[in-house]
């Protein structure tokens, strides 16, 4: 009887690593591993694009936008910067927002300047003073710490900024009050000691010169790199007791940067994210605001506008805007954009965590396999970090 040969699936046994997603986390993976480590590596993309939430392209009007938000990079790391500028030139940016307070627009994060624009001069001149006498110059002070101050002109200021700055636009963006949410999380809106109106205040802050997508072009531009782009991974993911698998192959690494909860089936229930309705509108004038981003929390159900022409000049004399509607996430549903911090979330989170550890072959890399909040240059570090340069 002739023996019956059952051909192997595609791909099988061609690779070290498979690398699920292609944003930050995957591609800064791939590249080490392909480059430093000369290993061979297959990375799977659920979208039809790479770049992650960073891709960004050029729309009808001619205009750079990303498509899913805002991504504006910043860091403080000369080992990030120096790493990524191998594939990118960049073009120096510093962004500046303004909130929507009152009818008029101030800058943010609260300083100084928002003082004097939203207060008459003497009560101005007051809280600048108090506010200098309490902390030091350019400290970044939470609002929720400021509130525990007994200067009694320092908590009519607080009162003042958590009611019109804060309390609303967190309940649009997190569906919950501020105290329901990790201090890490509220900690990232500040009042600033100081007359610096730049959002961020990291040694490098740019924008990648070509887009990000170019970026993750030249991340991923090498022999020892294959893309697949509109895979499930889990359609074929296949599991041992200790090892997990990918088209029956369970000899090589998985670097997993997807939804943790997604990746085990839910099996301990899906973790709450909150998502966002991203509307872009063309506006048929050369500009729509005065600055690339201006929040709105307390007027209208989006949270922000952005304007890109602020952040990639053009001549069209036509402009686009993207606002952003926050919204509960539903799991395959809509996008997970961000974790909800709390102790209840956590411990759910650690269940996942823990099972992902039983798997010899597995590393979780990303804010969605991490449940945690990761700005672009974090989570570039902590690829470096895990996969490491030879």
């Amino acid at each position: 009887m002739a023996t019956l040969t059952i051909p192997k699936p595609k791909d099988c046994y061609m690779y070290d690593y498979v690398i699920v997603g292609a944003g930050f986390a995957g591609a800064v993976s791939a590249n080490l591993l392909a480059t430093h480590h000369n290993k061979k590596v297959l990375v799977i993309e659920k979208r039809v694009h790479i770049g992650g939430n960073c891709y960004d392209e050029v729309d009808e009007n001619g205009i750079v936008v990303h498509r899913y938000g805002p991504h504006l990079f910043h860091t403080s790391s000369k080992e990030v910067w120096e790493y990524l500028s191998r594939f990118t030139e960049w073009t120096p940016y510093e962004h500046k927002v303004l909130a929507h307070i009152h009818g008029k627009n101030v800058p943010i994060p609260f300083n100084f300047n928002t003082i004097e624009a939203l207060f008459e001069p003497t009560h101005a001149k007051q809280f600048i003073q108090k506010l200098s006498q309490h902390y030091p110059q350019n400290a970044k002070i939470p609002i929720l710490e400021l509130q525990k101050n007994p200067d009694e002109d320092l908590q009519q200021l607080s009162n003042f900024i958590y009611e019109n700055l804060f309390v609303h636009y967190t309940a649009k963006q997190w569906g919950v009050s501020p105290h329901e949410i990790d201090s890490a999380v509220t900690a990232r809106v500040p009042i600033l000691i100081g007359r610096d109106d730049r959002y961020f205040n990291d040694t490098f802050q740019a924008i990648p010169k070509h887009g990000y997508t170019k970026l993750f072009e030249a991340l991923l531009y090498h022999p020892n790199i294959t893309v697949e782009l509109n895979k499930d991974f889990l359609t074929e993911v296949c599991w041992q007791e200790k090892r997990i698998g990918f088209r029956n192959d369970f000899t090589c690494k998985i670097i997993y940067t997807g939804a943790v909860d997604e990746l085990f089936g839910y099996c301990f229930e899906a973790l709450p994210y909150r998502s966002t309705d991203m509307v872009f509108e063309t506006m048929d004038q050369a500009y729509f605001q005065e600055a690339a981003t201006i929040n709105y929390p307390n007027d209208h159900d989006y949270t922000r506008i952005t304007e890109f022409k602020h952040i990639h000049p053009n001549l069209s004399p036509k402009t686009t805007i993207l606002k952003e509607y926050p919204k509960e996430h539903c799991k395959e549903i809509t996008v997970p954009y961000y974790p909800i911090f709390n102790d209840k979330n956590q411990e759910q989170y650690t269940q996942y965590m823990q099972k992902a550890q039983h798997f010899s072959n597995l590393t979780l890399i990303g804010r969605l396999a991490e449940y945690r909040y990761y700005d672009m240059d974090d989570i570039v570090l902590r690829a470096l970090n895990t996969v490491g340069i030879a």
